[in-house]
């Protein structure tokens, strides 16, 4: 994780209120921001706060009012982990009344200090679609709608909607859907984030640990594929992560933060943000989804758009994140950046003295004689390298037949060549190339051609732009004469180049498809329909 990701992260943190803001203020000051905020006591004053109490005959209550419903339940065979992907779920449907006989069970239970795994065995099970029978505990009460816009007739617990009130600072927003969340024993949802705004209001009992993620931190919980059931849980066990087949899940900790809820507190969860919640035994929980400005302002003509701008966006992340080594930022060869000029260096003789060896400094003879030496190398691994630049031919002469892997490398710290064309500074590295065109020109064909890695392009690349930024027009058309002049084919050269940089780009673009959408990318183009 490089230090700007962590410095990111430190401005994301949740925001504490013991005071319920106003519809101007959540506006102005708290949504916009994007990040989790919680209310202290923000639904004490709601019927449900006080009718629905289990300790109070709550539970009565709610057989009394509601128990003639029919639930829709997720039957978990994972519990007390509830999984969003439907391949570790199942929904059945059972009378409301039939669940508070549970959650009574065991309430019981606890009452009287037994078991409540031992007990779970006495329990009527309840059977699944599939014709087997599982236990109470494996039941949970996920999203059932109270009210539900977009879908009126999949409304099962609308008789509860007058013990519930809106927050008054949600009053000018267009609430989707409110859900209730009950448990009758200790429950786990799985790491996920959801597509609208969300308010997580506890009615009884305690939500134990919420722990949330912002969304930058999606790369360390490797989500499920973007096109797959479940897309927007995370695959991570994060109580035992397997660090070796997800090795970016040792940071995922860097960026969370866990909160404990209680009754009548409510829990403002940003679209977007990565959440995991811990229920206690007989949990009882309303949320309320709307959708964001964010969404609600996107117009769909422009979907594609945005789409390859977000992709690029995080392609030029990535990138600089596979170049990003800080240890080195002070180990330039030629010295700290402070002594490199400020303005234009114009050309003429000075261009032409760079190629001259005994006429160059000993940081440069000694840069152009570690690349000299790296390319020989790897051109010629079996032969011994003269120490003396002068002598330092390299690939001068080399057989041409031989056959020469170029090495497929994507990060700074594997590849020697890159690593040392990324420590020297633009203008000491064009001293070098400069040398290199005139007293070795084959050796620099070869570390075009035939070394130079997509890392290494990329660095290469780079610092081009960084020199034509220092040295006048004059100048770096000449520069750029005597580099391809090197080579017999200066369109293969350039090819070369741009090759090896879109090698590096697709290499960070497989890396976004798998750490923001869980997608394994082959490379391989799709067939034209």
């Amino acid at each position: 994780m490089s230090l700007s990701s962590s410095s990111a992260a430190s401005l994301q943190r949740m925001r504490m209120f013991d005071k319920i803001p106003s519809a101007e203020e959540f506006i102005s000051e708290i949504e916009p921001l994007n990040v989790p905020a919680v209310f202290s006591g923000c639904i004490k004053n709601w019927k449900a706060f006080s009718q629905w109490n289990p300790s109070n005959g709550g539970l009565d209550y709610l057989q009394e009012k509601a128990g003639s419903s029919t639930v829709e339940a997720m039957l978990s065979q994972q519990a007390p982990v509830f999984y969003g992907d439907i391949r570790s779920h199942e929904r059945v449907s059972l009378p409301f009344s039939t669940f508070i006989g549970y959650c009574k069970d065991n309430l019981c239970d606890r009452c009287d200090g037994e078991d409540s795994f031992l007990e779970s065995k006495k329990h009527t099970p309840t059977e699944s679609h599939t014709g087997q029978f599982e236990f109470p505990e494996q039941i949970y009460l996920a999203q059932v709608p109270i009210l539900n816009i977009e879908c009126t007739e999949k409304v099962q617990l609308e008789c509860l909607r007058e013990d519930v009130e809106m927050p008054p600072f949600l009053e000018s927003k267009t609430i989707s859907s409110i859900n209730l969340w009950m448990n009758s024993a200790q429950s786990r949802s799985s790491t996920h984030y959801d597509p609208h705004h969300n308010l997580l209001c506890i009615v009884s009992g305690c939500k134990q640990a919420v722990v949330l993620w912002p969304p930058s931190a999606c790369p360390f919980l490797y989500p499920r594929p973007i096109y797959g059931e479940a897309s927007n849980h995370s695959t991570l066990d994060l109580d035992e992560p397997n660090f070796c087949a997800h090795p970016r899940a040792e940071h995922s900790d860097e960026y969370s933060q866990k909160i404990i809820l209680h009754g009548g507190d409510a829990l403002f969860i940003p679209e977007g943000w990565y959440h995991q919640v811990d229920s206690e035994t007989l949990t009882i929980a309303v949320n309320f989804w709307w959708r964001s400005d964010m969404m609600s302002g996107l117009s769909d003509h422009m979907d594609s758009y945005y789409l390859r701008r977000i992709l690029r966006r995080l392609i030029d992340k990535e990138m600089n994140q596979l170049l990003h080594l800080p240890s080195l930022v002070d180990d330039k060869i030629d010295g700290n950046q402070s002594d490199q000029p400020k303005t234009r260096v114009p050309g003429g003789v000075q261009l032409r003295q760079m190629s001259v060896l005994h006429e160059m400094d000993q940081l440069a003879v000694s840069a152009l004689q570690k690349l000299v030496s790296l390319v020989h190398e790897r051109v010629n691994p079996n032969q011994p390298v003269n120490s003396t630049p002068a002598n330092n031919l390299a690939v001068e002469g080399k057989d041409e037949s031989n056959e020469i892997m170029k090495p497929d490398l994507f990060n700074l710290k594997d590849d020697p060549v890159a690593l040392l064309l990324w420590t020297l500074q633009p203008l000491a590295l064009r001293c070098v190339l400069l040398a290199m065109a005139h007293n070795f020109p084959r050796t620099l064909e070869a570390l075009i051609l035939l070394v130079l890695s997509p890392v290494g392009a990329e660095v290469l690349t780079r610092k081009f732009e960084e020199m034509d930024q220092l040295i006048g027009e004059e100048d770096r058309s000449q520069f750029y004469q005597i580099f391809y002049g090197v080579f017999d084919n200066q369109i293969a050269a350039m090819d070369a180049l741009l090759n090896g940089k879109e090698s590096f780009a697709r290499q960070a673009f497989k890396n976004v498809l798998d750490q923001y959408l869980g997608v394994h990318f082959d490379g391989s183009k799709p067939l034209v329909k």
